[in-house]
């Protein structure tokens, strides 16, 4: 199968990763990439090949990498009757694929390219709106503001209305018109962004691929398809700095604790920013590359504690980095066959959605990763993820609440317990593949930073 992937040259698939229309005609076929059923994928003798990953690793003593058979038997440590992972609902409105997703308390965002987002409650339809142009390709919520992220290059901020919790208002753009205008006096503002094309440097010139929070320092951070990321001020939308960050289209950033910043691009490369006072301002200084590599780069996410750094790629692997040791590489995760398209963390678990259609999940125990199980249902590539606490979670039995959105036009919710699944259970019930999380593991890589890639 890596034979079969390595063969994709990589200009063709580097414009999927950053032309999200193309995406849908442009990704294999099911037929190509069936998807995989528990009994079927369990009895099959080339199926171990196909998800071990970590070959020459130094953890041999492992009992994730043993392949004595008291080792493969160990797998009975699982107790019996552990709750299924499933499906709760779906939500479809045909109207367009689904982009972006976000959730807050008892609703949940969605965007799509029909320049709509919809939001729903428990499950049912409660209220939508709408902006003028450009699909909606991320969303995050700040208090009472709603981000939205477009394929014009525009930042659109909303508001729920006081009097009304269904009417979401409009509430400005980033940058606002007053800055715009302000800026464009100065001819020192105006940046080349191609030949013979110049634009203000606080305006994106191209598709804004992901929007970020730093909750406490009140930062929105912007990635665009221009080549850049930029930082604003939510307080009062002021653009504070905008950074040339990558040589392809910046497909994702995220901003951590303690000032740190990551961003990933279509030009393979993962860096790590760190933001510094410099008077009564700040400026985001670059601290190293943590990844350099010829498949393009499609998501990122940092865990609940902000200690792992995870990268999925469009190769379908995901690496990913230990701050407590550094940023150290700490192994890949070979879950999906094709690109990964999002991730994201909760607690002690790692959801990796992928272009063939499912989404792993993976509980964190040190560097080792074990793959509970995998969620199948949707008929597209899933290109976005959500996580909340599940309010009926026990401290023995932790249950997440996933929404998935994907380019079947549908989200889908899911219920997923951090104690997995039996392994010895070969049907496949609510949507859910399971498997002996053995073949999925993750393991350390000898030397640490980027590590040797499989190359397209």
């Amino acid at each position: 199968m890596l034979e079969e992937t390595n063969s994709i040259p990589r200009p063709k698939y580097r414009n999927i990763m950053h032309s999200d229309p193309n995406l849908s005609s442009s990704i294999p076929t099911e037929d190509d990439y069936p998807i995989r059923n528990s009994s079927a994928s369990a009895a099959s003798p080339g199926f171990y090949d196909n998800r071990l990953s970590g070959e020459g690793s130094p953890m041999t003593m492992s009992p994730w990498n043993q392949t004595s058979s008291e080792a493969k038997s160990s797998w009975s440590r699982f107790e019996e009757n552990l709750p299924q992972n499933g499906l709760i609902g779906s939500l479809t409105r045909e109207e367009g694929h689904i982009y972006s997703l976000a959730a807050t308390g008892e609703l949940l965002y969605t965007g799509s390219d029909s320049k709509n987002i919809r939001v729903w409650k428990n499950l049912k339809e409660f209220s939508g709106f709408k902006s003028n142009s450009g699909l909606v390709k991320a969303i995050v919520i700040s208090g009472e503001k709603i981000f939205t992220g477009h394929q014009d290059g525009k930042i659109r901020v909303w508001k729920v209305s006081p009097k009304n919790a269904s009417v979401h208002k409009r509430a400005g753009t980033l940058p606002t018109l007053k800055d715009i205008f302000k800026s464009s006096i100065n001819p020192s503002n105006y940046v080349e962004v191609r030949r013979r094309r110049s634009a203000l440097w606080i305006r994106h010139s191209d598709a804004i691929s992901c929007l970020s929070l730093n909750e406490e320092q009140g930062l929105l951070y912007s990635a665009s398809w221009d080549r850049t990321f930029k930082v604003w001020r939510i307080s009062d939308s002021k653009c504070l700095e905008s950074i040339s960050a990558h040589d392809d289209a910046v497909n994702s950033v995220v901003a951590s604790s303690e000032g740190m910043v990551f961003t990933g691009s279509a030009d393979g490369s993962v860096k790590v920013w760190r933001r510094e006072l410099h008077g009564k301002g700040t400026k985001h200084a670059f601290v190293q590359t943590l990844l350099k590599q010829e498949c393009a780069v499609t998501a990122l996410c940092v865990n609940t504690s902000g200690s792992v750094v995870y990268c999925g790629s469009s190769d379908g692997l995901v690496n990913f980095w230990e701050r407590e040791k550094q940023l150290s590489h700490g192994g890949v995760l070979r879950g999906h066959k094709v690109a990964v398209l999002c991730l994201a963390a909760a607690a002690n678990l790692v959801f990796s959605g992928s272009a063939d259609k499912t989404i792993c999940v993976w509980r964190r125990e040190g560097v080792v990763h074990t793959c509970l199980s995998v969620l199948t249902g949707h008929t597209g590539p899933v290109k976005c993820l959500a996580v909340g606490e599940d309010k009926e979670s026990t401290a023995k039995n932790q249950r997440w609440v996933v929404y998935s959105g994907s380019l079947d036009k549908s989200v889908k919710v899911w219920s997923v317990s951090d104690m997995g699944i039996d392994p010895q259970q070969q049907t496949v019930e609510g949507g859910v593949s399971s498997f002996p999380s053995e073949q999925t593991d993750s393991v350390s890589s000898p030397g640490g930073g980027g590590g040797s890639h499989k190359k397209r």
